[in-house]
């Protein structure tokens, strides 16, 4: 069977509409309610985005005019540029056609045309399939093409609102001596973008990476300050906690981002610096800017977060705030070389 792939562009609106709506068609036949999906502006927002990063690329796959797949490509540009992080999409009506697979291999072309030697991708299955993700479509396509399973996270859900008597009680338990805890909407503070954006740099090294091939991320806060306006772009409301040691630095850090179009919450990132762990910190400011994000945003309903199964320490946090699991993700790795 053979498809015509084209790149998209993002000032074509016709182009990105039909584009999402195969991707959105696809994470909601595979997942039901607990689909995380960003939003039809949110993923034109980002497609539009002059980045110094991450190039980003999207691409569809044609038959008859009709979108029957769509593609996503992301090359870093400064870190781990070994890396390119792709997607695949293909609503239900046009699966075991060869969409997908025409998809993949045009995305390892060009991945490895821009020098790239690792994929990564993610895929979902609900928490009700094997754990391994076995007989789930996208687990058995991407074992099929040589992708395997470099970390096992768990999507997890928090309806709102969690009564203020469970968060004093929590907190109780969470005393924070020697600390000082800040909160804030949109922007973090300019005397703590700094650490802040170093703290957020090495989360995805600090947390547990399984046999994901990466390398630790650097720290530039004109980046990090993009990213900001992409988030204020994308109409998301950021909410953010820290806790402070005595002479003003961060120790511990969290941020939750809720979506305009969708009205949900997204737990980001959370990091306790390592020589601060051990003071339940982790927990205080997630406790801190939960109340924040009840206090300010009455109308969100949900909080989804995704930690790696191996982190006992975090899952045991959400769950004393009411987390419960909704599906699995598997962080996915090919190596073409």
């Amino acid at each position: 069977m053979s498809f015509e792939i084209s790149p998209v562009d993002p000032f074509d609106d016709d182009a990105v509409d039909a584009w999402w709506d195969a991707y959105a068609a696809a994470r909601r036949v595979d997942m039901g309610e607990n689909a995380v999906i960003w939003s039809r502006e949110e993923s034109r927002a980002e497609l539009q985005q002059p980045s110094a990063t991450t190039h980003r690329r999207a691409f569809s796959a044609r038959e008859g005019g009709e979108v029957v797949g769509s593609a996503s490509l992301a090359l870093s540009l400064k870190d781990n540029v070994h890396i390119a992080a792709i997607g695949i999409n293909v609503p239900a009506a046009h699966r075991r056609r060869g969409v997908g697979s025409a998809l993949l291999a045009h995305l390892e072309r060009e991945a490895a045309a821009a020098g790239r030697t690792t994929l990564r991708v993610d895929i979902f299955w609900p928490a009700s399939a094997p754990a391994d993700g076995t007989g789930e479509p996208g687990r058995e396509f991407a074992r099929r093409h040589g992708y395997d399973i470099a970390l096992g996270d768990l999507q997890s859900r928090l309806d709102l609102p969690v009564p203020e008597a469970t968060i004093d009680a929590l907190l109780a338990e969470a005393p924070t001596a020697g600390y000082t805890v800040r909160s804030w909407t949109g922007p973090v503070p300019e005397d703590l973008v700094v650490e802040w954006a170093a703290l957020d740099a090495m989360l995805d090294t600090e947390a547990p990476t399984g046999d994901l091939d990466i390398e630790a991320a650097s720290a530039d806060v004109a980046d990090f300050r993009a990213d900001e306006q992409l988030v204020a772009r994308q109409g998301r409301t950021s909410f953010g906690t820290a806790a402070l040691t005595a002479d003003g630095h961060i120790a511990a850090y969290t941020q939750i981002v809720v979506s305009l179009d969708d009205g949900n919450a997204y737990q980001w990132g959370t990091l306790v610096r390592r020589e601060d762990r051990g003071q339940r910190l982790g927990l205080r400011v997630k406790l801190e800017n939960l109340r924040l994000l009840q206090r300010l945003s009455p109308g969100t309903t949900r909080v989804y977060t995704f930690n790696a199964e191996s982190n006992v320490h975090m899952l045991a946090v959400n769950t004393r705030l009411g987390f419960r699991m909704t599906a699995r993700m598997g962080e996915l790795q090919k190596r073409l070389l």
